[in-house]
């Protein structure tokens, strides 16, 4: 099998988990310290987090053990996983920056300086969550490819 750089079970995978994890737990965050929050982008931030943590787990262990998943199950498991919550985290983010955008053009202020910039910081990370997801699965999908040629 070759090595495909940021295929599941390699170290350039377990750095894209560790992002994908700190991009989507800040969003997170940053939108629940308000106190108006109404879920933009939280519910698909919820599954991001518990799919990064699991697989960043994976690749930990595959990392430590110099072993790589060789089979086209898991392998495809992993690439549907992340081809879905590509899909949810982008509806995520646009969902919030629609928002975001929505509350800046009425024009009555219905929010203040700071929580529409951390409403816009949300969405940006949300964004940053989503190109790291279509890029692993990608990777993902290039290592199934080279897994049958």
């Amino acid at each position: 099998m070759e090595r495909v750089p940021g295929s599941f079970g390699t170290s350039v995978s377990f750095a894209l988990r560790i992002f994908q994890l700190g991009f989507s737990s800040t969003s997170l965050i940053s939108m629940c310290l308000d106190y108006d929050f109404n879920e933009l982008s939280g519910g698909c931030n919820a599954y991001v987090i518990l799919w990064s943590i699991l697989h960043t787990l994976a690749d930990t262990y595959s990392v430590l053990l110099k072993q790589l998943p060789q089979k086209p199950r898991v392998l495809s498991i992993v690439l549907a996983g992340d081809v879905v919550l590509s899909f949810l985290s982008l509806s995520g983010a646009c969902g919030a920056a629609s928002a975001t955008e929505m509350l800046l053009s009425i024009d009555e202020p219905m929010c203040g300086d700071k929580r529409c910039i951390k409403y816009q910081v949300s969405a940006l990370l949300a964004f940053l969550c989503w190109a790291l997801f279509l890029d692993s699965a990608i990777f993902n999908l290039w290592s199934l490819y080279s897994l049958f040629h």
